[in-house]
């Protein structure tokens, strides 16, 4: 189901074919005869001034006040209190703003995203405080970090109660797809705009619909109800980017955004150069536990295609039993598949795919370019040719470069069959429209969640 957080109308390709009606703010009076939409009284609860002035007054105000029994000026005399208040007040937005932007993203739950955000922002400030060890008040630091995370949570908790959003479909096109993709919609009999709170309209904008319909999204822009093409709504609900036609999906919308394509290769990289000499040791760790485990190599090497369709091997931790080189390309397919409970598998192997420790090694290929940590993963050369030939526009994911986590994989886990393909491939394209540094936390907060879990492995 679509997410209660609402929805921002997205613009499409710049290409100038510009289906989708625009969402205009502010209620008017052109052409209408009636009230406009009443204020939605639920805007303050997710207004982030609201929410940032909140947070930082009782939870990084007041708790320091109280430890020192309202005291003002022997909390500013103490430089530790002052200290831990300014690294509270920072890591209080940081961890505010990584919430509510992960709260866009289909299929997170709202409550349960803020406390990694707030995890991740008061973690950063005490390795901060340590790095340029000043002297702070741990005490202050902990009750500032419970005391924002409550905060926010209470808004959340206020804001999802108030949710009562109703989509209304616009007849025609293929605006009954909605049912298929398990959206609830009332249908539109008359060409009236519902003025309720939570109202949305939905339309295939695509298609050709009557002048009374086209004056009827018109007049509801104006009126400040959102409009919405249903692919959007699909989007929104289920996290894929359904592609059918070159000609109607505009593959040029789905252009990455470049500047952090090359940002996020620099950090890859130093990530990977940080990690290196830390995973060492664990390495070889799990070397010996694979050689006692089966005969065999270390490492399984693998040609894989990657980045803008070039080939590279990737390397991982070999998890499976040694099996006979061969040419028939049927027979690497099969091989190439991993199925559920694969007798192929070695002890040491299943922990090391639940883990999610065998993909490690590839922070080689990160350093050498032909990987990221986050991404659409790279298939074995055997399938993707199977999946190129079936599938249209597959070869478009290589785009970007491939990684050892993406979004498919903490949505759908470890798929093969030519079905299930289709749907990662609607996956990895909402990744690449949807390209940001918010989507890859994210992913990074989810891939824990999976690790932990197991969720997907085989």
């Amino acid at each position: 189901m679509l997410q209660r957080n609402p929805i921002v109308l997205k613009r499409h390709a710049r290409s100038g074919r510009q289906h989708e009606i625009n969402h205009i703010r502010g209620a008017r009076h052109v052409l209408m005869s009636r009230e406009p939409l009443v204020h939605d009284n639920r805007t303050w609860r997710r207004s982030f001034s609201v929410q940032a002035t909140v947070c930082l007054g009782f939870g990084t105000l007041l708790p320091p006040l109280i430890y020192f029994f309202g005291d003002v000026d022997a909390l500013v005399r103490n430089k530790p209190a002052v200290n831990s208040v300014i690294a509270s007040l920072i890591a209080s937005v940081v961890g505010l703003l990584l919430a509510r932007k992960v709260n866009t993203y289909p299929g997170v739950k709202q409550l349960g995203s803020v406390a990694p955000g707030f995890v991740i922002s008061f973690g950063l400030a005490a390795l901060w405080i340590l790095m340029t060890r000043v002297d702070y008040s741990a005490g202050i630091l902990l009750m500032n970090f419970a005391a924002s995370l409550s905060v926010y949570l209470l808004f959340m908790t206020l804001a999802l109660r108030s949710d009562m959003n109703t989509f209304y479909a616009v007849p025609g096109g293929r605006i009954g797809r909605l049912a298929d993709y398990g959206i609830m919609s009332v249908p539109l009999i008359q060409p009236i705009v519902p003025l309720h709170r939570g109202a949305i309209i939905v339309a295939d904008l695509h298609y050709d619909m009557p002048a009374v319909w086209e004056r009827f999204l018109a007049e509801a822009a104006l009126m400040g109800v959102p409009v919405f093409h249903f692919k959007q709504v699909y989007e929104a609900a289920t996290g894929k980017v359904q592609v059918e036609h070159l000609s109607e999906n505009s593959l040029g919308s789905l252009l990455p955004n470049m500047s952090y394509l090359r940002a996020k290769r620099a950090l890859d990289t130093v990530a990977a150069l940080v990690l290196l000499p830390i995973l060492l040791i664990p390495f070889c760790l799990v070397a010996l536990a694979i050689k006692l485990d089966s005969p065999g190599p270390v490492f399984f090497r693998q040609e894989r295609l990657g980045y803008r369709g070039r080939m590279f091997r990737v390397i991982k931790f070999r998890t499976m039993r040694c099996a006979p080189a061969t040419d028939d390309e049927d027979v690497q397919r099969e091989s190439a598949m991993t199925s559920e409970n694969d007798p192929r598998i070695t002890r040491v192997g299943a922990f090391l795919r639940r883990t999610r420790i065998d993909e490690l090694p590839q922070l080689f290929n990160i350093i050498a370019g032909e990987m990221s940590w986050i991404g659409p993963r790279p298939e074995a050369v055997p399938l993707t040719k199977w999946y190129e030939r079936e599938i249209p526009f597959y070869s478009y994911r290589h785009i970007l470069r491939p990684g050892l986590t993406g979004w498919a994989q903490v949505n759908q886990g470890h798929v093969t069959m030519l079905g299930d393909i289709d749907d990662k491939l609607q996956y990895d394209f909402f990744y690449i429209k949807n390209f940001s540094y918010w989507l890859d936390i994210l992913i990074a907060l989810r891939t824990i969640r999976v690790i932990l879990t197991g969720h997907g492995a085989r």
